[in-house]
């Protein structure tokens, strides 16, 4: 234990006992105490500050010192640079000037790669001209809208000339029928002076896939040949399972874009493709298709769309009735048409409607049979669905009229017209020009009077709906049904789908 004496407990004050060890450093004088206090100061002093802050202040001044040292310190002790000291070639004399020039790259006319100078001497004679090859064989691009004739002048062929053998080339084929970027090979020979374009010698080019030309100069003339190629145009089938995409699983398969478009086209007017196609049902498409004998494809149009779900099948055939092509079931079931009020002249107002109305020419109320549109001179009158002309010509107050006969039972007829484009008898879809408007008849300015009819007595034409679907029957349903019969005959071969390029005549 601890005795209270040995802690300074019960003392006055506190006693402490320093050794040498705790004693304060003795300051130095004279010089020494001098540096020491300018080395602390330097010590305290910042010599490296930040140039861009506190510009123009002593501490930014000082900074500015210690670069310029740090900067003109290296120059000071830069070591001294003298040049070695090195042997300077003896000038070349001619021989070897003429040796060294013809050996490096220069002109043809310097020298070779023998090595030996093959300067022109007084025995050459400088040539007015520089001589010109005796023939060219070069390649033309046909380009889009451009004119067959044209094509050969830019390709250094005589004016004449060119429409010479455009001439000769149009009794073969038809030129409004060559494609963009048919590639024709020329040759053109010798020409007598620089101021004619030369003559052609030789022409070759592949006019269509069944149809190569050629011409050739026999003697002071061209003379054409036509080079037939043997073509089958059997047409390529392609079937596959829709999968996630229809799209995409058609063009996996093989078929072309344009194909697949209008496929979707033509199943989508008789099905939803949202819930009626579901990845297990299979496509089956038909489009034509031609290969040449020397290996050049080419696919055209669609014919078939097919659809398979199961026990319910969709078959589509492409067929023309009248001049208009359209998508038949294997039942010989048409296209829907139309459907709601359909408008006989495009952007007209309606002047007066259907029912009783005082007669501005006639002086007395009675019924207004039809719709009158006001619309200017001329402006054209269209069917307003598919049908039969009945009767065109003049029709008395009605002035000049059609009157057309369509399915259902259903008449109309257009009236106070300026002239008429059809002829009784013949057939008119849906939207074609019939007639042009005008005030003939009892009219009082242009416009026209449209009548429609269900079993022959007259109804107002807007609340008809005008819908129509084309039916096949008789010689036609059974020439329908014999070229659907002959394509589902036709093997599966997708692997055939891709075209190639049509490769240039020769």
């Amino acid at each position: 234990m601890f005795q209270r004496s040995e802690h300074g407990y019960g003392q006055a004050g506190l006693t402490l006992t320093l050794n040498a060890s705790h004693a304060l450093p003795t300051p130095r004088t004279g010089w020494r105490g001098l540096i020491d206090r300018w080395a602390e100061y330097a010590g305290r002093l910042e010599w490296v500050p930040d140039l861009g802050a506190n510009v123009g202040s002593p501490s930014w001044f000082r900074g500015l010192l210690t670069c310029t040292a740090l900067c003109l310190l290296p120059i000071l002790f830069l070591p001294e640079v003298r040049p070695l000291p090195v042997a300077v070639p003896a000038p070349a004399d001619n021989q070897a000037w003429e040796e060294i020039r013809a050996q490096t790259i220069a002109p043809a006319a310097w020298g070779s790669d023998t090595g030996k100078h093959m300067a022109a001497t007084d025995a050459v004679a400088a040539l007015a001209n520089a001589p010109e090859r005796p023939t060219l064989e070069l390649t033309a691009s046909l380009g889009q809208g451009d004119g067959f004739a044209r094509v050969l002048e830019r390709a250094g062929v005589g004016e004449g000339e060119a429409h010479h053998v455009a001439n000769l080339v149009s009794g073969a084929t038809n030129l409004g029928d060559l494609k963009p970027g048919t590639q024709i090979k020329l040759m053109l020979g010798r020409r007598t002076n620089r101021n004619v374009a030369r003559p052609l010698d030789f022409l070759a080019f592949r006019a269509r896939l069944d149809l190569g030309l050629v011409l050739k100069r026999e003697g002071s003339g061209l003379v054409l040949q036509r080079l037939p190629i043997a073509v089958d145009r059997t047409p390529m089938r392609i079937q596959g399972q829709v999968g996630d995409s229809l799209y995409r699983s058609a063009r996996a398969a093989g078929v072309p874009a344009r194909a697949v478009e209008s496929y979707i086209r033509a199943i989508a007017s008789k099905l939803s493709l949202g819930s009626d196609v579901n990845a297990d049902a299979r496509f089956d498409l038909i489009v034509e298709h031609a290969r040449a004998a020397t290996g050049e494809t080419e696919v055209g149009k669609l014919l078939y769309a097919g659809l398979y779900r199961g026990s319910r099948r969709t078959q589509l055939l492409q067929w023309n009735v009248g001049g208009r092509s359209d998508w038949y079931e294997a039942s010989g079931v048409g296209q829907s048409r139309g459907g709601g009020f359909a408008q006989p002249v495009a952007y007209a107002r309606i002047s007066s409607g259907f029912g009783m109305r005082f007669h501005p020419l006639l002086g007395y109320t009675r019924l207004h049979r039809g719709v009158d549109y006001a619309a200017p001179y001329g402006a054209p009158i269209r069917a307003v669905s598919d049908g039969l002309v009945a009767n065109a010509g003049w029709a008395g107050g009605y002035g000049n009229q059609v009157r057309i006969s369509h399915s259902n039972m259903l008449g109309t007829s257009y009236s106070h017209m300026s002239r008429i484009v059809v002829s009784p008898g013949t057939r008119v879809f849906q939207g074609q020009v019939i007639g042009y408007v005008g005030s003939t008849g009892l009219s009082t300015g242009p416009h026209l009077h449209f009548e429609a009819y269900r079993s022959g007595q007259v109804v107002n034409p807007t609340k008809i709906s005008f819908a129509s679907t084309s039916m096949l029957s008789g010689n036609e349903l059974a020439q329908f049904r014999a070229k659907l019969s002959a394509l589902l005959r036709l093997p599966v071969n997708g692997s055939d789908a891709v075209s190639r390029p049509i490769a240039e005549a020769r």
